[in-house]
Formats: structure tokens, sequence, C-alpha cells
């Protein structure tokens, strides 16, 4: 059964409420055209798991600047001004996570761990409402796995079974968000037959994917 839908097949999977992780560093590596399809859609409410919330006019800044998003769980907002406005005026949730404990986050939820343990926020507003966990006399926070409904990712070159290589910086969280989700849909520059992608430059195998669009 092939895994390549349409765009508006792939986004009809999407629904209002839904949790979503988005892959891209600054829209980098985002998967553009879906985020693009999903925007002229009535789909709203979103919870959004993302890196950063790219720029007003790009990739996931988009959505938020057209007010579909309710919460963001992210590392980063400075580059998008609506991001800013929406959650001072109150109509936007945004947890806020360092970098690598994002990662972290997401890539415990992938491997079915129960959370991870960082000292990377304590004493902090990070620290508040957090479990703290003494380990050998020393303090971690414990930050709890991140999973996902639906993981929105871009890819450089996707084979027809959906192995995946990246490009570059491309890569950043694509393929830890595509282990973390319930359905993973692949935005692929290039889609190439079976055997085209050599074992060694497959970064994500194609057990992860489910749909794959062009």
């Amino acid at each position: 059964m092939s895994k390549q839908i349409s765009i508006n097949e792939a986004v009809s999977r999407i629904k209002s409420g839904m949790t979503v992780m988005v892959g891209g560093f600054l829209a980098v590596g985002s998967p553009k055209k879906i985020l693009d399809e999903l925007l002229r859609t009535e789909v709203t409410d979103l919870t959004i798991i993302t890196n950063d919330t790219a720029f007003q006019d790009k990739g996931v800044g988009k959505l938020i600047a057209a007010r579909k998003v309710k919460k963001v769980i992210t590392s980063h907002i400075g580059t998008n001004p609506a991001t800013g406005e929406q959650y001072n005026n109150g109509t936007l949730q945004i947890e806020f996570v360092p970098q690598g404990t994002l990662g972290e986050r997401i890539r415990s939820g992938g491997a079915g761990l129960g959370g991870v343990l960082t000292p990377v926020g304590l004493g902090t507003v990070i620290e508040e409402g957090k479990q703290i966990v003494n380990v050998d006399g020393k303090d971690f926070l414990l930050e709890k796995p991140l999973r996902a409904q639906v993981a929105l990712v871009g890819a450089s070159v996707s084979d027809a079974s959906g192995n995946l290589y990246w490009k570059g910086n491309s890569k950043n969280f694509n393929p830890l968000m595509a282990t973390a989700a319930d359905l993973v849909i692949v935005e692929a520059e290039e889609i190439v037959p079976v055997g085209d992608i050599l074992p060694e430059n497959v970064h994500l195998p194609y057990i992860y994917v489910n749909y794959i669009v062009n």
C-alpha cells in the first residue's frame, strides 16, 4: 500500500483541538506546504509542540498569526510578534521549555520513557510545579515526556516506503518528532524509489512514517 497522499488528504487528518508536533528551526526544515494548506481550513484550537514559533509570515508562525493555535509548547518566540502579542493579551497559552530539555522530552515520548532528569531550570520559573528528584545528593527536575496525536515533519528526501534523509540543518527536530506521535505525515522535497537512499544515509526508518506528501 502506497504511503503517498495528497496535501489535502494529509490535512484532512488534522482536527480542531488536536496536539500537533511541527518540525523545523525558524521554519528551516518545516513542512511548509502542509502548514499553508492547514491555514486554509477551519481547523482551530490546536496545541502546537515546536522548537520556535518561526516568523509571522513563515512556517508554523502563520498558524499562530491566524489564531488557529490555543497553546504552544516551545523554547523560543522572539522572532514572531504575533506570538508575543497573543500571549500578552491572554489569548495564547505558552509553555516555555529550554531547547535541550524540549528535545529530551520529545525523545522520551518517542522512546516510551517516564521522563528525563535535568538540572536545567532549577531555581528559575521553569521549576514551578515540577517534581524535584535528588540523585546522589544532587537535585534534578523531572521533565515529563511529550507526545502528540500528529507530527508534521519536513524531509529532504523520502523513498516510497518512507525512509527519510535530511540535508544539513533541516534535520533539526524532525526525526525526534517523528518518533513521538500517533500519526506521522512527512512533506518530502523529493520522493525516490526504495533503494535510492543508501542504508547508511537513512536518518529515520520507514516504520515511523504513516504518510508522505510532495
